[in-house]
């Protein structure tokens, strides 16, 4: 029988060397390399491999014999089986370390560039408490440690989905990401729910009426809810709201979603406002961004302050520059650099977020940002150039898939002074900087932990034109 179609077997007395990506620990036996979750470097085990593949294999942590030194209690009953938080059990100045290594491993082997400043990670103030937005799921079928998806105990919840398990629903006592208020509004919308017979959601049998629950909050500590359910039973979320409102004095925005569809997305849906403007106000410095139910906003809110504060640094401002804001969103990294440049223009992919910047921009009286929405490859050409003028500055921030080859080829073209690139995937944002190396130099490089105790983090780097 080939090692591939092996049964579960058991490596005992193993040491995990190093971290590796999406949370994972790494150790070597019989030269391969096994990812490892939920253990730490440093650790001594008993390892189980539970799948082969040609060139790796995945484990599990099967018996701890002697704890790494960079171990650490998890705060949180959940841990191991809600997949938010993977390193819980490490210290965070070891996250960090992580973190930054991951950042300057991708440079050296992916873009094989020479960084001239790789300045140390940036770490997070609040390393609990700090998401400002949480979406839940409700379910007829809690699951439980020992499912027995043929004979299951019916219990309701409230929570996150377990990785992997499209229909299975931890019920969720606590959430340390989130601040206690979430705590509180989730737990009393539940008991709410259960107290007066309304119906989880089933979404195997698609039957049920509540289906979804997702909170925002802003630094100021005011709330939203969005309650989504299948069917308009407008009475019965009336009568809720109207129930809880005074139990939970920090919601400010009362809103719900009507979703008849098989699948939980609802970005595409009208959200309605029972109580409350619908939306938001955060503020950064001098501004404010009006956040909707839909909008996009960076969930550590205090973090990405410091992010954009950092962006702004790299593009090297002086108040004449043209800048050019790629994958800009609602706006906020052009909004935030509109009083520094001679103008900024933003493109984006989606309608809804650019009708959110224009509003953003009216509302704080800046009149030198313009946006657009659509295909980036497709806006980003010589039409908007002869419009706007070439940039002296590009600032990018594309999706974890980075940017289209197309895009990477236009800013070649283009050929700005600086380009500010900021990433939520080191690889792609290394990728995309091979592809312009013959044109730039990596002056800075600048890693930031943006979410604590997950493997995540951002990465901006400064690339300025050869001479």
């Amino acid at each position: 029988m080939s090692r591939n179609k092996q049964k579960p077997y058991l490596i005992q007395d193993i040491e995990i060397t190093s971290a590796a990506a999406e949370g994972k620990s790494v150790t070597r036996h019989d030269g391969k390399v096994i990812f490892v979750p939920f253990a730490a470097p440093g650790d001594i085990a008993d390892i189980r491999v539970v799948k082969q593949k040609q060139s790796y294999a995945e484990g599990t942590l099967e018996r701890l014999i002697s704890p790494s030194p960079i171990r650490t209690e998890p705060k949180c009953i959940h841990f191991g089986r809600c997949g938010g938080c993977k390193w819980q059990h490490v210290q965070y100045d070891s996250q960090l370390a992580f973190k930054e290594e991951q950042v300057k491993n991708d440079m050296q082997r992916i873009a094989k560039t020479e960084v001239e400043e790789f300045l140390p990670i940036r770490g997070s103030r609040d390393i609990y408490h700090y998401r400002n937005k949480l979406e839940f799921t409700f379910s007829n079928k809690a699951w439980e440690e020992h499912f027995d998806k043929n004979n299951p105990k019916g219990l309701p919840a409230l929570g996150f989905h377990i990785p992997g398990m499209f229909d299975k629903v931890l019920d969720l006592k606590v959430c340390y990401l989130a601040p206690p208020v979430a705590n509180r509004i989730r737990d009393s919308i539940k008991a709410y729910a259960i107290e007066n017979s309304l119906d989880f959601f089933d979404i195997r049998e698609q039957k049920g009426w509540l289906r979804n629950l997702m909170l925002r909050c802003t630094a100021a500590n005011e709330w939203m809810v969005v309650l989504v359910v299948s069917s308009p039973e407008t009475h019965i979320i009336k009568d809720m709201f109207e129930h809880l409102a005074p139990q939970i004095p920090e919601v400010t925005e009362w809103c719900y979603v009507v979703n008849g569809k098989k699948n939980d997305t609802w970005s595409d849906l009208e959200v309605k406002t029972l109580k409350g403007n619908g939306y938001l106000n955060e503020k950064m410095e001098d501004l404010v961004f009006k956040i909707r139910p839909q909008s996009f906003f960076q969930t550590n809110a205090a973090q990405a302050l410091e992010l954009y504060r950092i962006t702004r640094e790299f593009a090297g401002l002086e108040g004449h520059e043209n800048v050019y804001d790629l994958y800009t969103g609602t706006g906020t990294i052009a909004l935030f650099i509109a009083r520094q440049c001679r103008q900024v223009t933003g493109i984006e992919y989606v309608e809804a977020a650019i009708r959110d910047a224009v509003e953003n921009a009216r509302n704080n009286h800046i009149d030198n940002a313009h946006f657009y929405a659509g295909d980036m490859k497709e806006v980003l050409n010589d039409s908007l150039v002869a419009r706007h003028g070439k940039p002296d500055v590009i600032i990018t921030d594309p999706p974890r898939d980075g940017m289209h080859p197309d895009v990477v080829a236009k800013i070649a073209e283009l050929l700005p002074e600086r380009i500010v690139y900021v990433s939520c995937n080191p690889a792609t944002q290394a990728r995309d900087i091979a592809l312009l190396s013959h044109l730039y130099t990596v002056k800075k490089v600048q890693p930031v932990d943006m979410f604590p105790h997950t493997h995540h983090v951002e990465s901006v780097a400064l690339l300025v034109k050869k001479s």
